[in-house]
């Protein structure tokens, strides 16, 4: 079994509803939640609007291999009514994202793990400290922990329910 961590968030819709529904269809589709951080509020990050997001940081086992686990993630999206524009942020019912693989790493055109952006978002940072502190960044070689610390994103971050 791989152990992925993957990062939840969404900001239209019932958030709490669709929380659940997306807890449900992961362990339906990905397999078993192993663990789940808290659930966060926060501003967007890289575009406008007014509504704020719901994230959280959920560490998932899977038989899956990662870009088979891509596609069942994408699929799981679009039953929220995602559709992804590349290169363009927008406000959205449900985002997946695979943050950690194991500790692979790997960047072909659809998928790069660890996810290029962790080290850049507290919004990322913050749920995942909770559940996998001492978790290291295969490439950086620095634990999520020490990323927290080092993290420049001045955003806001405050706890929903947890």
């Amino acid at each position: 079994m791989h152990q992925v961590f993957l990062g939840v968030g969404g900001n239209l819709g019932d958030k709490r509803l669709n929380f659940q529904k997306v807890h449900s269809l992961i362990e339906k589709e990905l397999g078993p939640i192993v663990r789940k951080s808290s659930i966060y509020e926060s501003s967007p990050w890289g575009f406008r609007t007014d509504k704020h997001f719901w994230n959280e940081v959920l560490l998932v086992e899977t038989d899956l291999l990662p870009e088979n686990l891509l596609e069942r993630i994408r699929q799981i999206e679009r039953s929220f009514g995602r559709r992804r524009k590349a290169g363009q942020y927008s406000s959205r019912t449900m985002d997946i994202d695979i943050l950690y693989f194991d500790d692979v790493s790997m960047d072909i055109p659809r998928l790069t793990i660890p996810h290029k952006l962790i080290q850049e978002r507290l919004f990322v940072l913050v749920p995942l400290n909770e559940i996998a502190p001492r978790f290291r960044h295969p490439l950086l070689d620095r634990t999520n922990r020490q990323l927290l610390r080092n993290c420049k994103d001045p955003s806001t971050i405050k706890k929903v329910e947890g």
